[in-house]
């Protein structure tokens, strides 16, 4: 199995920052016995993924992070999960793609 595209890991930890910074999310997983990362390491991190993006996919993203909230989502049945408006097939990504764009919404959609 291949390596998720950059901009899912990137997504991943923006999600795993937010998590964190909630107030008593900390405390709640010490409780659970998982040590919670700092957020100062996932923002490096981060940095250092969003410095390997491609600047089209990273520029893309942070306008619909910010937009959105969730930049990132899944189809499930040829519907973004995003708008729920169902997909054309020409909106499918080629051979070895896993990622394109909603037509709809503009979310980064997911195909996995």
């Amino acid at each position: 199995m291949s390596a998720p595209p950059p901009v899912l890991e990137l997504h991943d930890l923006d999600l795993m920052v937010r998590e964190l910074s909630a107030p008593g999310c900390a405390a709640r997983l010490r409780r659970l016995g998982f040590a919670a990362p700092e957020t100062q390491a996932l923002e490096r991190l981060r940095a250092r993924v969003a410095g390997a993006l491609d600047r089209r996919w990273l520029s893309h993203y942070e306008r619909a992070q910010q937009r959105y909230g969730r930049a990132v989502v899944a189809v499930r049945g040829r519907v973004c999960s995003g708008c729920f408006v169902t997909l054309p097939t020409s909106a499918s990504p080629g051979a070895g793609e896993t990622l394109t764009v909603c037509e709809s919404c503009g979310r980064i959609l997911y195909w996995g």
